[in-house]
């Protein structure tokens, strides 16, 4: 059985992550790959839920608690999602994973990356994203295409500051890690940042033959 890959989509709103997560799973099942395609916060009913608690603007949450239910929706979707897939040799495509937490409680919350690190270390052990496919786009162009001309949900509503430090921490770890990382400019047409999109899976659809994949 040859090894599974786990790609993940990260970006503020608005950058086109959903978009792009039907066009990864279509050049993936066209060269011959089975893929799941799933998100964060959710993928499974309890993360689904959680997702629900999460993006309401009625609920306001401490930090922390913001903190806990995303690694807890992470945890359950490890365990029923993820793992099983990549153990079978499926290809994973996630919307969002632990990278949207260093850069969201991180980076636009404010919480100290040590204890975001240390919840890292407990859920998930040595997994991380073969790939990371980072979709960016200034803050006001993002929240322009995310609200539609409406409120948004309670991270839509954050101001303009709040994601300019979201994009800044994700800036920081595509440079820190630029051998998982790719940032595609999605403030282009459709069509570029589709070709981005190919360009960078041609390695790791090339190299799926070696190696270990990340489970």
């Amino acid at each position: 059985m040859s090894a599974g890959r786990f790609i993940t989509l990260e970006g503020i709103e608005g950058a086109g992550k959903s978009t792009a997560l039907a066009h990864v799973a279509g050049l993936l099942e066209a060269a011959g790959r089975e893929v799941v395609a799933t998100r964060e916060p959710g993928g499974t009913p309890l993360g689904e839920a959680l997702r629900a608690l999460l993006l309401d603007h009625r609920n306001g949450m401490a930090h922390d608690t913001e903190l806990l239910l995303m690694f807890a929706a992470r945890a359950e979707h490890l365990a029923q999602v993820i793992r099983p897939a990549l153990a079978a040799g499926r290809w994973v495509v996630c919307d969002r994973f632990t990278d949207s937490t260093y850069a969201y409680q991180g980076g636009g919350r404010g919480v100290p990356e040590a204890r975001i690190a240390a919840l890292e270390g407990w859920v998930q052990g040595p997994l991380r994203p073969d790939l990371t496919l980072l979709l960016d786009v200034p803050p006001e162009t993002g929240l322009a295409r995310a609200r539609g001309g409406g409120v948004g949900d309670r991270f839509e509503r954050e101001d303009v500051a709040f994601f300019e430090r979201v994009r800044a921490a994700y800036l920081r770890r595509a440079e820190a890690e630029p051998g998982r990382f790719r940032v595609i400019d999605a403030a282009r047409p459709l069509e570029a940042v589709h070709a981005a999109l190919a360009a960078a899976l041609a390695p790791l659809l090339a190299d799926a033959g070696t190696g270990d994949g990340a489970a």
